[in-house]
């Protein structure tokens, strides 16, 4: 196990949620079959694309003039094109199409890389950073882009709540933002931020968004208006869609700083569950299919003209609590939670009445990894394990003696009582309708509170709902997931108080916890940061706003016989299409143009050198312990990473 978390560590050493964003593709966890009845999957598969008569296989050529198209197959929708508002995985990936950052990501292990700023330098103090600006950059409607555009975008999350909502954390101790000429950003900090040059923040045109004020900001849609696309810097425009909407249209920004794009169109789909999109990709609608589960991926990969796997992502999945939702004004509860969870004691004796290993094999196919704390095991340098002692293993009988020592014991009727011997009431817990697995998880989760004397419902809502309910706090316990950044102080971020009415879920608040937020947000010494994030890490297991269940991955597929040039993020072993950033929608083309794709030798469908196989790296899955895992073959070497396949990505 330490040498698979010791790998990935160098194979991922990195941060995410270029902007953390909400996991949103769909899967649907029925039980993987038994190798013996495969033909059955693939039957299943392919049976509606036979029976309405479509022909499997290589579409005809399209005529030259043809606008070269890329459509993309997802299971979850957009809730805001806006950057300061969404916080859905797939709004963040129409975001990184539709403008810059100033520092990007790389491709092998999402570190930091130049983008809008080509370099950057800080005093010996910490506390100025200076970012040499790109010149000759233009907004797509022309107006020149430079170091006061970016300035005034970290200047309006520095200063207004719902600019800050998502990315305020990043600039945390940053007192100024100033462009002294335009192709020069300086950061004048009162403290170090150990997080820093990271800076995955949408940069928005100045000349644009002038016009949009704080007020106004709360519903503005930052979408195509009559008839004009949305201004962006990025590699695309986005021409047609609205949030919540089934298809976004993007036309290439022939002018990209970058280099222009080899399609000229982006098109995403959007379907209710994976099955009919998987069809649509048999069939030849779509290109690509994104967030489906293990046993497509399986299924697909004897498919002529497709290419399918399971990528690393550093997700996880977890249960969470309705700690205590306030108004962030007033500071008074707001919601109806039921005031049992307000208690930590209690949610963390549930933590024991959650079998992970049952949840992996029932929800994930078993192509999960049983989870514990918010910072992934691929994230060996940070992720806290718990001692045995500490585990909360799965053990009904100590949940209930938990439970029983801290004034929850059963009555006469055989239900939990509130110490003051009050009904408990019956527990709401909500899943997500989109994402099979989230209802397996809280249907389990039922059965098992049940067993302790526990009432509840299980209500599945698609996930717009469910965001509505955890803002107003009329819920009690919910399933969702979150990518988790090389840098774990995204996902730490969304557990101070200052995060409740924004990214916080769980409306969890502790002024201890925000000292030591605080604490390893400046501290440059990085052995005494790691010690701080896993004391932080411990005190969340301890105090359970969630249950973490499961570290997942995600499933994708794609038209080899259509398009090339996928690079995976991280490199090797990770996913296809969506990513921190925005590179591959500038790299991928046409299958039939593939070439070198640019000197990226390890890209999807790279041109064959005479002698040489297209794969610059093959793996080899097998089983040991229990635990799914991959070799991969890279330069004569053998590399163990865990690969943890399950459609659940980016959110």
């Amino acid at each position: 196990m330490k040498t698979v978390r010791d790998v990935l560590v160098r194979l991922l050493g990195r941060q995410r949620r270029a902007g953390h964003r909400r996991h949103r593709t769909s899967r649907l966890a029925s039980l993987a079959p038994q190798p013996s009845t495969r033909w059955l999957v693939a039957l299943a598969l392919l049976a509606p694309a036979a029976l309405a008569g479509a022909v499997v296989g290589t579409p005809s050529p399209a005529k030259a003039a043809d606008p070269v198209i890329f459509t993309v197959g997802l299971t979850g929708d957009v809730d805001s094109f806006n950057p300061f508002l969404g916080f859905e995985a797939n709004s963040y990936e129409m975001w990184a199409l539709t403008y810059d950052y100033m520092v990007g990501y790389s491709m092998n292990d999402m570190s930091p890389k130049p983008d809008l700023a080509t370099k950057w330098e800080t005093s010996d103090d910490g506390k100025t950073w200076t970012f040499d600006i790109r010149s000759g950059v233009k907004w797509s409607d022309g107006v020149p882009l430079t170091a006061n555009d970016i300035a005034y975008t970290y200047n309006r999350v520095i200063t207004e709540r719902v600019a800050g909502n998502n990315w305020s954390s990043y600039l945390s101790n940053v007192d100024s933002v100033t462009a002294p000429d335009d192709t020069h950003l300086v950061l004048q900090l009162s403290k170090p931020n150990a997080t820093l040059p990271l800076l995955p923040i949408p940069i928005v045109p100045e000349h644009i968004w002038k016009n949009v004020d704080e007020k106004a900001l709360k519903t503005y849609a930052a979408e195509p208006t009559g008839g004009q696309p949305v201004v962006g810097s990025g590699p695309f425009r986005l021409v047609e869609g609205t949030a919540g909407g089934s298809t976004y249209k993007f036309e290439a920004n022939k002018d990209y700083w970058g280099g222009a794009p080899h399609v000229d169109q982006v098109v995403y789909q959007v379907y209710k569950t994976t099955d009919p999109m998987v069809q649509a990709l048999i069939k030849g609608e779509i290109d690509f299919a994104e967030g489906i589960t293990p046993l497509q991926v399986e299924a697909l990969q004897d498919e002529p003209g497709i290419s399918a796997h399971n990528g690393i992502s550093p997700l996880f999945e977890e249960i969470g609590f309705n700690t205590g939702a306030i108004d962030t004004d007033t500071g008074q509860p707001i919601g109806d939670g039921n005031p049992a969870l307000l208690d930590p004691k209690f949610r963390h004796a549930l933590g024991y009445a959650v079998d992970t290993a049952q949840i992996v094999k029932t929800a994930y196919q078993g192509a999960a990894e049983p989870a514990t704390t918010i910072v992934p095991t691929a994230y060996s340098k940070w992720h806290y394990e718990p001692t045995d002692e500490e585990k909360l293993t799965f053990d009904l009988d100590k949940a209930g003696a938990e439970l029983d020592a801290a004034g929850y014991k059963l009555g006469s009727d055989g239900k939990r009582t509130m110490p003051d011997g009050s009904p408990i009431g019956k527990l709401r817990l909500f899943a997500r309708s989109e994402e099979k697995p989230s209802v397996d998880t809280m249907d389990l989760f039922k059965e098992w509170l049940g067993q302790l004397g526990i009432d509840s419902e299980v209500t599945a809502m698609d996930s717009s709902t469910l965001g509505d309910k955890i803002l107003e706090g009329t819920y009690d316990a919910f399933q969702w997931d979150w990518y988790v950044e090389p840098d774990p102080d995204g996902i730490l971020a969304d557990f101070t108080c200052d995060s409740r009415g924004g990214l916080s879920d769980s409306w969890y608040c502790d002024a201890g916890y925000d000292a030591m937020y605080a604490q390893q947000k400046q501290e440059t010494d990085e052995a005494t940061r790691v010690d701080t994030v896993m004391k932080m890490q411990q005190q969340l297991y301890d105090d359970s706003p969630y249950i973490v269940t499961a570290y997942t991955g995600i499933g994708e597929a794609v038209r080899n016989d259509r398009f090339a040039c996928f690079q995976p993020q991280p490199d090797p072993g990770g996913v296809w299409l969506i990513q921190y950033g925005a590179r591959n929608y500038t790299l991928l083309r046409p299958a039939k143009d593939a070439g070198d794709c640019d000197g990226v030798t390890t890209a999807l469908g790279v041109a064959k050198e005479p002698g040489k196989s297209s794969e610059s790296s093959s793996t080899l899955t097998y089983v040991v312990g229990g635990a799914l895992l991959a070799v991969l073959l890279i330069g004569g070497g053998i590399v163990l990473i865990r690969r943890r396949s399950t459609a659940a990505d980016r959110e």
